[in-house]
């Protein structure tokens, strides 16, 4: 089963600045982002400790079992959210501490990243521009305290660059070429604006990030057709469409569908389909008549 859109959402998110403090033992429906900006704090993830110093940050990932213990004034920035979409997720909420059985409320939590996407982040890490990374956080928690519709559209516009950040950081190369149809999911829709256009298989290849002859092998196996016959079979179905649809003479259909003229027109037609483009509009009208 392929992996929900990523669309992070933030839920909660705040400047948390406090005394000496520990939260017990919970499991989360959501993702917590949280950036050591100051003091020093003890993160157990499933009874693996990690120590969190001033520059790191910690994510916990939905499900797992964790607690926090800081002995020391400390200020840490943090954010609920959700990286996946679901619509229900306004009915999810942060785990409190204490919360550690979730089971029923299984079609609420988000899935992990290492088994949607095959990325594996730590439970603490700098991030490879962690400048960039500590900006963008800072602001985005400051952006989400304002109730100002505007600031929090831009919190969450940081939310998902701060996931981009975590993504190129952490996903392996195979991760990041998306495999299946995820990657191809784009095809249909870019060929069926660009019919009239001439579309070469370096084009699209350029725009998957892959060389000709590997594109051409993926796409293949993706459609079941080489690319220039999946591109005739689309020039096909919409010249079939104008020609039901619309009172268009032959010539501009030709045009509209990315044919040189009406005999090609024709005799793409007539191969694909068994008659000519005139007859097709005739039995289609009569047949409707």
């Amino acid at each position: 089963m392929s992996a929900p859109p990523i669309l992070p959402f933030i839920r909660e998110s705040e400047f948390a600045v406090r005394g000496p403090w520990s939260e017990g033992d919970r499991r989360l429906l959501d993702y917590l982002l949280v950036f050591m900006q100051s003091g020093r704090c003890t993160l157990t993830v499933e009874d693996a400790r990690c120590e969190l110093e001033p520059g790191d940050f910690a994510l916990v990932q939905p499900g797992e079992r964790h607690s926090f213990q800081a002995p020391v004034d400390t200020t840490t920035p943090y954010a609920h959210l959700d990286l996946f979409y679901n619509p229900r997720r306004d009915e999810s909420f942060p785990a409190r501490p204490g919360q550690v059985d979730l089971s029923e409320l299984a079609e609420l939590q988000q899935p992990r990243l290492d088994e949607a996407l095959g990325v594996s982040v730590p439970s603490s890490f700098r991030p490879r521009q962690a400048s960039r990374f500590e900006a963008v956080m800072l602001r985005m928690v400051g952006l989400w305290q304002s109730r100002d519709p505007v600031d929090q559209l831009e919190a969450q516009m940081l939310a998902t660059e701060l996931v981009v950040h975590l993504l190129r950081d952490f996903a392996p190369p195979r991760a990041r070429e998306w495999p299946g149809a995820e990657r191809f999911g784009w095809v249909t829709s870019y060929l069926s604006m660009r019919l009239a256009e001439p579309v070469s298989v370096d084009d699209l290849a350029r725009r998957a990030h892959l060389s000709p002859s590997h594109f051409a092998a993926e796409f293949r196996r993706q459609f079941g057709l080489p690319p220039h016959q999946y591109l005739m079979r689309l020039r096909i179905e919409h010249a079939q469409s104008l020609l039901t649809t619309t009172d268009a003479p032959l010539a501009e259909v030709a045009t509209l569908c990315g044919f040189a003229d009406t005999p090609h027109l024709t005799k793409a037609f007539r191969r694909a389909t068994g008659t000519t483009p005139a007859a097709y509009r005739r039995d289609r009208l009569e047949a409707a008549a």
